[in-house]
């Protein structure tokens, strides 16, 4: 359920990762909406679904050894398609598997917990849910604003408050900003158009479309495009104001203002925004299943082998150096000293880390990459979380008869405060405060006491004489992105100008037309695609470097089922130069 706008929407009852059936070009729209991406509309979950599966290397290279870098969901998802392929990936992780899909036990009570990176994943992310299908974990409704999981919102601003169960309880003045909103990205970007060549898998029509926007969109950032529009300029600042502080989907977006328009495109095209849905026992059991699982069938490897049987159940340790030997293999030196040369690396942790924490040799990419690299921009984010006694925001105050506590949208410090409800009478989960950007960085030099007790006092202000407090057991558990060295930011969001860089990024799994110098290293992790942010992009640029590896030792993709790689050239991002 959107808040600042009710866009067309996706097919509510789509919530499995199973192919959707295409249609011929031109055809109506037959299926739900998923995230297609307009720069690069390859059907990864077609592809994944494929009986003949995702290729195959020379049998002489069956259990060659492949290194991957980062244990995060892009790597296992890297690692755990080249085992079945028949190479023997080997991890390396700095600090603990799962990467930001990290989820946190409250010591008190270790089945309650709390998901400190990704936490909620659209239903239009199919190739992400293959794998959540696939490894049988247990989704439920995310309790955004307003959604069928969240029994009430309250959205305050300016000091004044307005309580809701359902979208018609707010005031008309909601409705108008959802109104400003959905004209402006029907006028000024074709959204409908999109969503139907989305619905319909035609290829030819999303790249029409997305092509002819990308010069006129890729140095607007998102507040720009807002201002610049006829609806939000007849409708005035106030309702451009509310629309950042409120926003749609999942909050106020106004910390994304300074960023390239494309960034939201891509979210709203796809419903990336909307119908979310969280993981049972927290976000890093799909991660942690991936490591153990053992596929059957898998060419070279008996079955029961899994990544964590080929690791001996740990994997290596953090990289500190990344050379080029002179035979051409690729050599990882760990942090303290252990070395091993392979033909093939996998980069999935942070770009930026290649140049921050891991002393890697210059020649490898070329200077526009490593422009590209350098260049990225990573969004701060903020959590605290507590943990309460029982779901006690569903007692009801006996003046109003309203409940006494609600999923909450506000201008003050705590900006969205999320309640998680684990069943009656059961210990309770209250995210008081999710931010972004400047607004994360306010939090930054607190400790997690300092942060809950501010956060404590803006909510009193919001719900006077509602004891949270009393509630509260165990410690507090926080985190601030920015200020993890092996992570230094939440995801990446461009800006202005940046969509260059990005196609460098994302297009460098297709290495023949690099020098052999430059040729065995792949990078992946959703800060290379081209929906950073989302865990749909740490999938499916897993996918490009596996097709990449295989590529680069002589194998190919499987007949009938094309990587992305065959089609990248046809329906890859284009250049604007």
């Amino acid at each position: 359920m959107t808040i600042a706008t009710e866009l067309p929407a996706s097919d509510p009852s789509s919530t499995s990762a199973g192919p959707a059936a295409p249609v011929a070009a031109g055809g109506a729209a037959a299926g739900p909406i998923t995230m297609l991406n307009p720069d690069f509309p390859f059907s990864y979950d077609h592809y994944l679904a494929h009986p003949d599966g995702l290729g195959s290397v020379p049998a002489e290279l069956l259990g060659t050894e492949v290194a991957v870098i980062g244990a995060g969901l892009s790597g296992l998802v890297t690692a755990y398609e080249l085992m079945k392929l028949g190479l023997r990936p080997v991890v390396y992780e700095a600090d603990q598997i799962g990467g930001r899909l990290r989820t946190a036990a409250f010591p008190a009570a270790p089945g309650v917990v709390a998901d400190l990176g990704g936490m909620r994943f659209p239903v239009s992310g199919k190739a992400f849910y293959h794998y959540i299908d696939l490894l049988g974990l247990d989704t439920q409704e995310f309790p955004n604003p307003l959604s069928p999981a969240t029994s009430s919102t309250v959205i305050e601003l300016a000091g004044k408050k307005h309580y809701a169960e359902k979208p018609g309880d707010l005031p008309p003045f909601f409705r108008e900003v959802a109104d400003a909103w959905k004209a402006a990205v029907n006028d000024g970007a074709r959204f409908v158009e999109m969503q139907d060549a989305i619905r319909s898998r035609d290829t030819a029509r999303i790249k029409e479309l997305w092509n002819g926007l990308l010069p006129l969109m890729d140095e607007q950032t998102f507040y720009g495009f807002i201002a610049a529009s006829d609806s939000f300029k007849k409708a005035g600042f106030a309702h451009r104001e509310a629309f950042g502080q409120v926003g749609f989907g999942t909050g106020g977006w106004d910390t994304d203002f300074p960023n390239s328009i494309l960034e939201i495109l891509r979210v709203v095209y796809t419903d990336a925004d909307d119908q979310h849905r969280l993981i049972s026992g927290g976000a890093q059991r799909l991660p942690e299943a991936l490591w153990r699982h053992a596929p059957s069938g898998m060419v070279h490897w008996p079955d029961g082998t899994s990544l964590a049987s080929l690791h001996s159940g740990s994997p290596r340790g953090a990289v500190g150096k990344i050379s080029r030997d002179p035979d051409g293999n690729l050599r990882i030196r760990e942090r303290w000293g252990r070395e091993a040369s392979y033909p093939a690396v996998v980069t999935t942790c942070q770009s930026w880390l290649l140049s921050t924490r891991i002393h890697t040799e210059e020649a490898l990419f070329t200077a526009e990459l490593w422009t590209a690299i350098e260049r990225s921009h990573y969004m701060q984010s903020s959590k605290t979380f507590v943990m309460v006694d029982r779901p006690f925001w569903k007692d009801i105050d006996p003046d109003t008869g309203n409940e006494v506590l609600s999923m909450t949208l506000t201008d003050r410090l705590n900006r969205a405060t999320y309640l998680l409800d684990n069943g009656p009478d059961q210990p309770a989960v209250i995210l008081l405060s999710y931010t972004w950007n400047d607004d994360a960085l306010k939090w930054l030099a607190l400790d997690a006491d300092e942060r809950v007790e501010l956060m404590l006092h803006s909510l009193e202000q919001i719900y006077p004489g509602v004891d949270i407090a009393s509630h509260i057991v165990g410690q507090p558990i926080t985190v601030s992105w920015e200020a993890d060295p092996n992570f230094m930011g939440a995801f990446k969001a461009n800006l202005p100008g940046h969509y260059r860089y990005q196609q460098r990024l994302f297009t460098h799994f297709k290495q023949d037309a690099l020098p052999e110098s430059q040729r065995g290293i792949f990078l992946a992790g959703d800060d290379v695609s081209f929906t950073a942010g989302w865990a749909e992009g740490a999938v499916t640029t897993g996918l490009n470097a596996v097709w990449g590896v295989v590529n680069h030792l002589g194998g190919s993709s499987a007949p009938g089922n094309p990587g992305p790689g065959e089609l990248l050239g046809e329906f890859g991002p284009i250049p604007l130069d």
